[in-house]
């Protein structure tokens, strides 16, 4: 019988115990606490999303039949659900939200050097947003409409790595264009971004830090063209032109010149009429670069299915908030042991074997590469990075 720590307990010895502490006496999280500590509500949560428990009781009920191995998980005070319920609730979600950046940070210099298929120096990140619907009668402090409670997950993606470097959540009536005055931006990074950001004033910003952006134009834009460059038809590019924003208001905000490319996507037939201000990169790297902002409809995709933060534990705006950093965390802590243990798995993978596993006493590298799993199933799926599958499947 092999008697060393459960794969549970492995996987937590990838947090920095110390820098989570550091996060809670920021917060005085543990202040006048004399049992179920930070630490123990994190790894409650953290093992509700390992497992994809549907509520407080499910937490409860899994947790006590295994009482005898809770200490080997690093649980040491008795759990229930009216003590978790109230540790969502008044416990500054902001500890979570911190370590979840510490671990971010840990994630990019390991995946500082991945391939997203387009050969670049620059950081290049994707930034869009996804509703999370709620009940208005249990959130009311959400409302979106007249009916309807919602939250929005804003996040800026890294596209080396698919690694979230900035994620803010607010109410679902938050307009998209409103996070863009929130972003720390980076000197020569590229923002790729969808229409729904389309801000003269606020992309004149992002020009004059200096960095740069790709997004698409609105079928209203006002564009008179100075030069055209030599296209080939071939590639998809119809139109490659430097010019100014004519109207009067965009003339105003946006007062440089900006390049407009017109590019014809064969495999959905589709005119697409994108604007940045990178006078140097190819016409058709900037529609690759543009086709690769799907990645982070694919990570929203991803944590939304295999992650809990469709359904909540609580409804305070604490709780909500801890539940999705918490979620983040542990999509970021995959990655990153993904990475150290150098495994060719998916992350679906890697979190289908953990759910059923995370009792037992067996090294984690044995259980994740075992010849048994590995072997008859095709493991290179199609698609970039660290996601394992398409939209489509």
């Amino acid at each position: 019988m092999n008697s060393g720590a459960t794969i549970f307990s492995q996987i937590m010895k990838y947090l920095s115990w110390h820098d989570f502490q550091r996060c809670v006496q920021r917060y005085h999280g543990n202040r006048k606490i004399k049992s179920f500590s930070c630490w123990d509500q994190y790894l409650c949560m953290a093992f509700a999303q390992l497992t994809y428990r549907e509520s407080l009781r499910d937490i409860e009920t899994c947790l006590r039949a295994m009482r005898p191995k809770l200490y080997h998980m690093g649980l040491r005070s008795r759990m229930s659900r009216n003590t978790l319920a109230n540790a969502n609730s008044v416990r500054d979600w902001r500890i979570y939200s911190d370590f979840a950046q510490i671990l971010i940070r840990k994630a990019r210099v390991l995946y500082a050097g991945e391939n997203f298929g387009l050969e670049l120096n620059n950081a290049v990140y994707a930034l869009d947003s996804t509703v999370i619907d709620l009940c208005l009668t249990l959130f009311p402090w959400a409302r979106f409409r007249k009916t309807k409670a919602a939250v929005k997950l804003h996040t800026l993606l890294d596209l080396r790595g698919n690694i979230p470097t900035t994620v803010i959540i607010t109410p679902g009536n938050i307009h998209d264009v409103a996070i863009l005055d929130e972003l720390s931006l980076e000197s020569s990074a590229i923002y790729i971004m969808d229409r729904g950001y389309l801000d003269y004033g606020r992309l004149y910003a992002i020009h004059k830090t200096p960095a740069f952006f790709v997004t698409r134009a609105k079928k209203n834009i006002k564009f008179r063209k100075i030069f055209s460059r030599p296209t080939k038809k071939s590639s998809g590019v119809r139109a490659d032109q430097i010019g100014m924003l004519s109207g009067y208001y965009s003339r105003q905000h946006y007062p440089e010149k900006i390049r407009r490319i017109v590019y014809i996507d064969r495999t959905i037939n589709k005119r697409l009429v994108f604007l940045t201000n990178n006078m140097n990169l190819s016409a058709r790297i900037i529609a690759n670069l543009y086709k690769s902002r799907w990645q982070v409809e694919l990570f929203f995709k991803w944590i939304k299915q295999h992650l809990r933060i469709k359904a909540f534990y609580g409804t305070s705006e604490n709780a909500v908030k801890t539940q999705i950093w918490i979620a983040i965390s542990i999509y970021v802590l995959i990655a990153i042991i993904k990475k150290k243990l150098k495994l060719k798995l998916s992350l679906y993978s890697i979190l289908q074997i953990m759910s059923v596993a995370l009792f037992e006493k067996t090294p984690i590298l044995t259980a994740l590469t075992d010849a048994n799993y590995l072997e008859g199933r095709n493991l290179n799926y199609e698609q970039i990075s660290l996601f394992k599958r398409t939209l489509g499947q």
